[in-house]
Parts: C-alpha cells; structure tokens; sequence
C-alpha cells in the first residue's frame, strides 16, 4: 500500500514499570491526545483504525502497553510495519529509571511489582532484561530518575505537544559533567575535557557557560572555534540523513568535568547553530545547578 499522509501521530508509551508511564499518558491527553492504556502490542493498529485515524477524526493517538499486555518486540515491530505501512507518523516512547529509584518509588507506593518474582529486585531485573530489544526500537527515550512529575510533563510537552505531520527532526542538546556519570540516554555524545578549564580562574569559577564572561574564556582558546565547526559540520552532514531513514527525534550530549563551564558554553553553542539553521531544538544543562 503506497504511504497516505493521513496527518495523524501515533505514539506507542511503554517502558519500565514505575518509569512514570501514567503520567505520560495523563500528559499526552492533556495536550490533545486519544490515550489508550493496557493495550496488547498486537492491536495496535486495528486499534488505530477503529477509532478513525485514517478518515481523519483522529489526529492524535497514544497507545500506553508494557509487561502486563506481554508485550515484546516482535509484536511491537510487527505494529510499527503495519503503521508505517498505511502512513502514519509513528513514535515510541519509552521511559526508563534507575534500578535504585524504581524500587523506592515502589516501596512508597506500596503497589506490587506487575513482574511477579521472589522480591522486588529481582522482578525489576528481570522486566528490564526482557525490555531490552523494546527499548532499543524506541524512538524517543526519557529517563525519570531525577525527574519529578512536574519536570517530566514539561519534558513530553516539549517533545510532543507541537508534533504534526509536517514536523522535522528534534534534536535535545544537554550539557553534563563526566564526575557525575554519562547521560543514560545519548545518540551523539561529545566530551569537550580537552578545552583549558575555567574552574581555575577564581572570578569564572562561581559563574556557568551561559555567562558572557565563562563563554568568552571558552572561545578565547581557537580549539573551541575549531571544535565547535567541525561539530555542526557533522550535524549538518547527518541530520537530513537521520530525517531521510525515519529518525524523529535525536540527543546531543556534551560533557566536562563538572558540567558547569565548557560544556553549557559548547551546548549553547551547537544549539544557537541548529536553530539558525531551522533545526527544532531544546538546549538543557544537566549539571548546571550543582
């Protein structure tokens, strides 16, 4: 079947249980989605043809379908076939958390873990192993450990609430500090350690990359002119090439040690660069605060 431009989104929500998958459900309704939970993978897309996407009265749907559905990635790959088939947008979205962060949020809620094993850890290990291949046809990829409710709606309202079918690539560039971990969710990640550093110079050292004087101190140094055009080279060279095979959505990271100097001032930077070149773009700064 030729691809129609039906103009309508479909977004497909799983991931890990405890991740905040309700709440994104209660934000894509919010926003003006059809939201449907505890569906099997496997109907989705009658699904979506029985509530009347293809004529039109429904212009955005999202689908919520994890561990109790006995989801897996066959299904889900059969579903996202089967809707890029008949030319709908597709997006799937999932949402993760640390192992840590999963088990307290389930010890306050006091709510039994839908992976029924011997203990909680165990049940969180194995849903996470069996998640494995789902997550890796995701499209989109929140991690909520340090996000509370708040943060997280403002994070998928920024992502989906002005998708539609004309829409191009969306690109996340985030700053971040290597003593603090990598991100866990990254497609490009760029480590900018090699720059002089502006924690040393006493008056920088309170001030972050988004302050005149911190940025002027990163570009002094010709490396970070040099970085920074070979750096939107690149993105300029693969991102119509990422768009061209179906990629919606793509995470920039650039890290420091702290994440306070040198990889606000680049992040700032490489996105100033996108935007200008008509590229969606959100810049966010992990590490900035701390």
């Amino acid at each position: 079947m030729a691809e129609r431009d039906v103009g309508a989104q479909v977004v497909i929500v799983t991931g890990l249980s405890g991740a905040g998958r309700s709440q994104a459900a209660n934000t894509l309704e919010d926003i003006g989605y059809f939201v449907v939970d505890n569906l099997p993978t496997a109907l989705i897309s009658d699904l979506v043809a029985t509530v009347g996407v293809a004529e039109g009265d429904r212009s955005r749907i999202a689908v919520v379908t994890d561990i109790r559905t006995g989801m897996n990635e066959t299904d889900l790959d059969m579903a996202l076939i089967d809707l890029h088939r008949d030319g709908y947008r597709t997006t799937v979205l999932f949402l993760d958390a640390d192992d840590a962060v999963l088990v307290r949020r389930f010890e306050e809620s006091r709510r039994p873990h839908p992976a029924d094993q011997a203990s909680l850890a165990v049940a969180i290990a194995t849903e996470r192993a069996a998640f494995e291949p789902v997550r890796a046809l995701a499209d989109v990829i929140i991690d909520t450990s340090e996000l509370n409710v708040h943060q997280l709606r403002d994070r998928l309202r920024d992502a989906f609430a002005g998708v539609d079918s004309a829409q191009g690539m969306r690109v996340d560039v985030a700053s971040f500090g290597f003593k603090r971990g990598t991100p866990r969710v990254v497609d490009l990640m760029f480590d900018v350690r090699f720059l002089p550093n502006p924690h040393w110079e006493p008056d920088l050292r309170p001030q972050t990359g988004m302050d005149a004087p911190v940025r002027d101190y990163v570009f002094s140094h010709v490396e970070a002119g040099q970085f920074l055009t070979m750096a939107t080279d690149m993105l300029d060279f693969l991102l119509p090439h990422y768009e061209a095979e179906g990629k919606s959505y793509l995470t920039i990271a650039v890290g420091c040690t702290g994440g306070r100097h040198r990889s606000v001032a680049l992040a700032e930077a490489i996105g100033e660069h996108l935007v200008e070149s008509g590229v969606e773009t959100f810049v966010h700064h992990r590490d900035v605060a701390l």
